[in-house]
């Protein structure tokens, strides 16, 4: 099942996607709720996020190439981790489906995507175990990493390389049925597909993650867990349109556009002789 979150005719509210038409819902998936008669073309309404996590979470170099990569531009041996460890992303920035990725006009070049999957807790548990961990799983997005490379260099954490305003396309939709073993995410800049891998080719997979995490944290319904990428990514720049899909899950785009330094002029008050 495909639960979208969309707008038409100037309301707001959770569907079911089904071919190329949506079906409205009342209520939330993650609650009671029940269809409607009334239905939309796809192709019509406003794609939202599909949600807004309580709470954030991220991997970071869950995958062999990339970690390889990211090592090999430091000049050092790559460090495979042994253990799976959690990090953060803000709220705000988050963004739909189709909406734009704006790149600061003082940001460098630097700006790269990471195209991730993204899965969605559908309960509230804590102290999970291997054998449990995927009962919590409610379905599973997709995610664009967005980052300045500069500033990540630059900075002792990733306060803005990573979580500026609209650095975090999610979407389009939350798909309740894909089967992880099966997927393949692929990239595409304007059209040209420039990376391609086995989504489940990670160092650890959704379950040891789920199952660390929640030695610490109670995971509540909405939170999600973007699991990383392989690869590595070209610098993106003013105009780049980038596609994630990831096979059983659904297409994620997004417009790169850099921002527009607006030139303040500050004007003198009337002068005073003396």
């Amino acid at each position: 099942m495909r639960w979208l979150k969309f707008t038409a005719s100037d309301k707001t509210s959770w569907g079911i996607v089904g071919g190329d038409q949506v079906i409205a819902v009342d209520g939330d998936p993650f609650g009671e709720w029940q269809r409607t008669s009334r239905t939309h073309p796809l192709a019509q309404v406003k794609i939202e996020l599909p949600l807004i996590p309580r709470t954030f979470y991220c991997v970071g170099l869950n995958y062999l190439k990339h970690l390889k990569e990211a090592a090999d531009k430091r000049g050092e041996v790559p460090a495979v981790p042994d253990r799976p460890e959690i990090g953060y992303r803000a709220q705000n920035a988050l963004i739909a489906h189709e909406e734009e990725v704006v790149i600061p006009s003082f940001a460098t070049d630097k700006i790269h995507y990471e195209g991730e999957l993204v899965v969605v807790i559908g309960k509230k548990v804590k102290h999970l175990t291997k054998q449990n961990a995927m009962e919590c799983v409610f379905g599973y997005t997709i995610g664009n990493d967005v980052s300045e490379r500069s500033w990540q260099k630059a900075d002792r954490s990733l306060w803005r390389s990573k979580n500026a305003d609209t650095f975090k396309p999610m979407g389009p939709w939350i798909e309740t049925e894909a089967d992880l073993a099966k997927m393949q995410t692929i990239v595409r800049v304007n059209g040209k597909e420039t990376n391609r891998f086995a989504t489940a080719d990670m160092i650890f997979g959704v379950v040891p993650f789920l199952v660390e995490l929640t030695k610490y944290f109670t995971l509540w319904p909405g939170d999600v867990i973007w699991m990383g990428t392989d690869g590595a990514s070209p610098d993106i720049k003013h105009g780049d349109v980038v596609e994630i899909d990831i096979s059983g899950v659904g297409t994620l785009r997004n417009r790169f556009v850099r921002e527009q330094r607006q030139d303040i002029n500050l004007r003198r008050g009337p002068s005073h002789g003396r």
